[in-house]
């Protein structure tokens, strides 16, 4: 553990703590892309598959089951809570996720660290979590107008994966033979993946104009 690990995880948790609180307060899931909340969903059940297998620390159980729980409890929400899921934008949330899924599968198949069903799953997770916000970026393009708390929901995940790559900077330099390629690109992908987004929050808050993307 190191100051960017923690940063990270806890902006990790600060983005999942923001969607719950607009969620469960406000009764509104305006803007939210339940295609993504699906994969991340799928992302966090093929990770931590050893969840009740290995033990690493109570702080590494205890994240492992809020992320478990806060992803499927988000998808419940969407698809389920009788307030809250009239505010879900189906028109608009069409990108087609699945098509995401099975190249991501193949990818782990073809490149992991070792051919065993965990290793396999957990190149797989990070492989489709670098491309799951594609589906939220695609409909906050659509929608252009996105409101504060939508807005702070991504800015955090796009911190998050962030600092993770501070810490993998860091853990290259202060520890011998830490070589990861896979979590290495596909957390490089995942970033780049929030340049522009990025770009316009910062702008927005510059300026402090309400934030908008261009469709």
């Amino acid at each position: 553990m190191n100051i960017f690990r923690f940063a990270g995880d806890m902006t990790h948790l600060a983005s999942v703590l923001v969607l719950l609180l607009k969620i469960h307060t406000i009764k509104s899931c305006a803007g939210v892309s339940l295609k993504t909340q699906e994969l991340y969903a799928i992302v966090f059940a093929t990770r931590y598959l050893d969840i009740f297998t290995d033990f690493i620390s109570l702080y590494n159980t205890f994240m492992k089951l809020v992320f478990l729980g806060s992803s499927f409890s988000i998808v419940w929400y969407m698809r389920s809570h009788k307030i809250v899921r009239r505010s879900y934008d189906k028109d608009q949330d069409t990108f087609r996720h699945y098509f995401l899924i099975v190249p991501c599968l193949l990818l782990a198949m073809i490149i992991n660290e070792k051919f065993t069903f965990k290793e396999v799953m957990w190149s797989f997770s990070l492989y489709l979590e670098a491309v799951a916000i594609l589906p939220q970026l695609v409909l906050l393009q659509r929608t252009r107008n996105i409101d504060n708390l939508t807005g702070q929901y991504i800015f955090l995940l796009g911190a998050y994966r962030a600092f993770y790559i501070f810490n993998w900077i860091y853990r290259y330099f202060t520890e011998p033979h830490y070589v990861h390629w896979i979590p290495w690109i596909a957390g490089l992908l995942q970033t780049l993946l929030y340049g522009d987004f990025f770009y316009y929050y910062f702008h927005s808050w510059k300026n402090n104009k309400k934030l908008q993307l261009p469709a």
